[in-house]
């Protein structure tokens, strides 16, 4: 029996031992962001606790505000955030009192610290900490609770935990230079001056928002990013990451942050201090692991081939100090270089050079062999200062060369060439980074060219989806410009049109369907065909509008879709608007001053089957311009609507006018892409000639073709017809209106309309039927010469749908 409680005591101080010896361990590393939580471990290592935690006081010296955690979720034992530092605890207890508190199942039943007990019984252990400056508590399941070995390790566990001070304002209340701290219930940060430094800001530029500076940040780093900022995803203790934040010239710049996240305690919200440092001056040198890393962080962010080109050229160039750095793709037979590093035509072979094809060259495989034989091996081949090599490749590198193949998918999608000019020596770490480096280059070159094909696929749908040129307008000019998104291959669904309507009107039209898909943009095209059909029946905005929105009901879709359609007169220089959910049109009026147009709004398009879209009033005179664009333009994450449209307002405020074109592409300037962008500009002249019009309704009554002939020479007469071009006119006046009357029922008009020594005789009638021209007539028939006469008379003729009927029109030029 005293042999085994020999080995029982051996084994406990044993076990106390290996204690201290991690405890050792990891103190000798005091500055490690997991310091702490790497200590609180070893309690459930050696003293058998399901959970161990540190308590300290936190900004409310009256509150022990819980620091970090280990093991079980707290919340199983009913452990607080937070206990008054006066109250009765045992974390509050053992600070106040400087000894340990050992707490069993009936002292913790009788008191209120825990609010909730597992299944089965638990023991609570608080001991202060070194210093003074919080306490240590830890819980055991087992069913004796802690012994006395248990016991000397939390002891020893106690006395290692020490409480990094976190990165604050000094007592002067000035914030250190390279520190932060984050209110994580509103997200107002204090950042210090070298802070913003890397992050491109000054103190005058800052708005003390968190968000501006995530704004700032490579996209794809935003959700490690979001992990520590974001209260709901970050766990009490310490943390630390690298991100990289964008410059406005080259590759983005890598920082570390280290941080804590300190409870607020009781009322008070918790903050996250730490300190932001530029990664690259955190080591004496960056291993080559690193740069590997850190290409493949690049190649996972390059959409095109350019994109991975330029990012293999900034991952190994400067690293590798090589004078010049090729890399093609391989079709075929032949490589077509992406990029050259220097992009100068001097700095590389003759052959190079003859081959040279506007920028990039494109250089026959076989007219270098050993690149051939390196690329038919698929391993990355060096040849030292010396070797002999075919003219196209030994003025690459005379110093050295390293070929890279880079393979995809079981082929070669390409080469990398790297050329040294003095002699260079290859160490064995440089060849392991080359090797490594193809084979991220390979995938990423074949993932961009799909993604180069595939986004010119979509590039050209779209294209076929909207106008491929814009009408010319008497008295007015418009130009139109899309940019389609940049995030991901998806067609958006932002349309614009521009169309000719009868009388010298003309409808613009701007619109945008519900999210980026193939269903979207074939919802678009549907919808903009519909809108011109619409039109061109001579319905008024508002009824096309309506329409079109009843169209859209009636098809099996969920999307739904924005509109705002403006019926421009040019003759009168007036229009209406009508908006279906959409952003309203913009003016710049002459003298330079701009307002957004006041139109009244009906709901998007698919939404409501009865839904009002009214009709609101624009005056225009000459020089005025009216935009009109979609939400991609305006909105993006750190502004509204309003703000986008104010700033649209702004900068057309700005623009010169009579360069229209200029001005589009002046407005697109800066544009975030992770939208679609349509935007269609019209400025108005006012026409130089209006032409005459006169209309006459025709009764169905016995008289009716005489009454619209003596309607019609007395309109020529006022306007200077004379003879034989008034006979002319005359007849074709009488066979046309003699068609309506007879092939149709329902109402008749005459409409005359005289331009630039044009007449323009125009019958409408309800009937949608278009006239027929008979392919042959023999002398018996009584009919069909009707419109063999007006084709004959008249230098055109045609017919348009208008309201449900049709108008049949010819033009005859006019002698005088």
């Amino acid at each position: 029996m005293a042999d085994v409680v020999g080995e029982g005591a051996a084994e406990r101080g044993t076990r106390t031992l290996r204690a201290e010896i991690a405890l050792k361990t990891v103190a000798a590393d005091p500055d490690s962001p997991q310091r702490l939580r790497r200590v609180l471990e070893q309690a459930l290592v050696f003293s058998g606790a399901t959970l161990a935690a540190v308590y300290a006081p936190g900004e409310d010296e009256d509150l022990l505000c819980l620091v970090e955690s280990a093991g079980v979720p707290r919340t199983l034992y009913g452990l607080r955030d937070s206990y008054p530092r006066s109250g009765r605890s045992a974390a509050a207890d053992a600070l106040r009192t400087g000894h340990p508190v050992w707490l069993g199942p009936a002292e913790l039943a009788a008191g209120a610290a825990f609010r909730r007990a597992p299944a089965r019984d638990f023991f609570v252990a608080a001991l202060p900490a070194h210093g003074g400056g919080g306490c240590l508590l830890a819980v055991s399941e087992h069913p004796g609770g802690f012994d006395a070995d248990d016991r000397a390790c939390l002891e020893l566990i106690a006395d290692a935990v020490a409480f990094p001070a976190p990165p604050a304002a000094a007592e002067g209340g000035e914030l250190p230079a390279n520190a932060f701290s984050l209110a994580m219930d509103s997200g107002r940060v204090e950042v210090g001056d070298d802070i913003l430094a890397l992050f491109g800001l000054g103190p005058g530029d800052f708005d003390g928002k968190v968000e501006t500076l995530l704004g700032r940040t490579v996209p794809e780093d935003l959700p490690s990013l979001m992990s520590v900022v974001e209260a709901d995803h970050m766990s009490l203790g310490d943390r630390e990451l690298e991100f990289r934040v964008l410059q406005p010239a080259g590759p983005p710049k890598w920082l570390r942050l280290r941080g804590r996240l300190l409870p607020g305690g009781e009322g008070l919200p918790a903050r996250l201090v730490g300190t932001v440092a530029d990664a690259s001056t955190l080591r004496a040198e960056i291993t080559d692991v690193a740069r590997v890393q850190r290409l493949a962080a690049a190649l996972a962010t390059a959409g095109t081939v350019r994109d991975v080109s330029h990012a293999v050229v900034t991952a190994l160039r400067k690293p590798l100090r090589a004078d010049r750095i090729a890399l093609a793709e391989l079709e075929n037979d032949r490589l077509v270089v992406t990029v050259l590093d220097p992009p100068e035509p001097e700095s590389w072979p003759e052959l190079w050079r003859l081959e040279w094809r506007t920028e990039w060259p494109d250089a026959p495989v076989r007219a270098m062999p050993t690149l051939a034989a390196a690329l038919r091996e698929g391993r990355a081949q060096i040849w030292p200062a010396g070797t002999p090599l075919e003219p196209a490749l030994a003025d690459v590198g005379p110093g050295g060369l390293a070929i890279l193949p880079l393979p995809a998918g079981g082929r070669m999608a390409g080469a990398c060439l790297i050329g040294w000019d003095a002699p260079h020596d290859f160490g064995p770490d440089e060849r392991a980074l080359l090797t490594a480096s193809a084979g991220l280059a390979g995938q990423a070159l074949s993932r961009a060219h799909a993604f180069d094909a595939e986004h010119e696929l979509v590039g050209m749908l779209q294209r076929q989806l909207l106008p491929r040129r814009l009408p010319r307008l008497p008295g007015a000019e418009a130009v139109a410009r899309y940019l389609p998104t940049t995030a991901g291959l998806e067609v958006g669904g932002d349309w614009y049109d521009v169309i000719p309507l009868p009388d010298n009107h003309v409808a613009l039209v701007i619109g945008d369907v519900q999210g980026h898909s193939a269903a979207a943009a074939t919802l678009m095209g549907q919808m903009r065909t519909a809108l011109r059909a619409y039109a061109a029946e001579g319905h008024p905005p508002d009824v096309v509008v309506h329409h079109a929105n009843r169209l859209l009901m009636e098809m099996e879709t969920d999307l739904f879709a924005t509109c705002c359609y403006v019926d421009v007169d040019l003759e009168e220089g007036s229009a209406w608007c009508v908006r279906a959910g959409h952003l309203p049109p913009v003016l710049r009026h002459p003298d330079g001053s701009t307002e957004i147009a006041e139109a009244e709004g009906g709901p998007p398009l698919g939404v409501l089957r009865q839904a009002d879209f009214p009709m609101s009033p624009i005056g225009l005179r000459p020089g005025i311009v009216v935009a009109l664009t979609t939400d991609g333009l305006v909105e993006s994450a750190d502004a509204d609507i309003d703000t986008g449209m104010d700033r649209l307002a702004d900068d057309l405020a700005r623009s010169d006018p009579a360069h229209l074109g200029l001005v589009a592409d002046a407005l697109l300037v800066g544009a975030r892409r992770s939208d679609d962008i349509a935007l269609l500009l019209m400025r108005y002249d006012g026409m130089a000639v209006r032409p005459l019009r006169e209309s006459w309704t025709v009764w169905r009554v016995p008289e009716a073709v005489g009454h619209a002939r003596r309607f019609t020479r007395r309109t020529l007469r006022t306007w200077g017809v004379t003879p034989p071009d008034t006979d002319t006119v005359l007849l074709v006046v009488s066979e046309l209106v003699t068609n309506a009357l007879v092939h149709t029922d329902g109402r008749v008009r005459l409409d005359l309309t005289l331009v630039h020594h044009r007449l323009r005789v125009a019958v409408a009638d309800s009937s949608p039927r278009t006239p027929v021209k008979p392919a042959s007539i023999s002398w018996e028939a009584t009919g069909g010469r009707g419109i063999l006469l007006v084709e004959a008379m008249a230098a055109e003729w045609g017919t348009v749908p208008v309201s449900g009927g049709k108008q049949v029109w010819s033009e005859i030029p006019l002698s005088g």
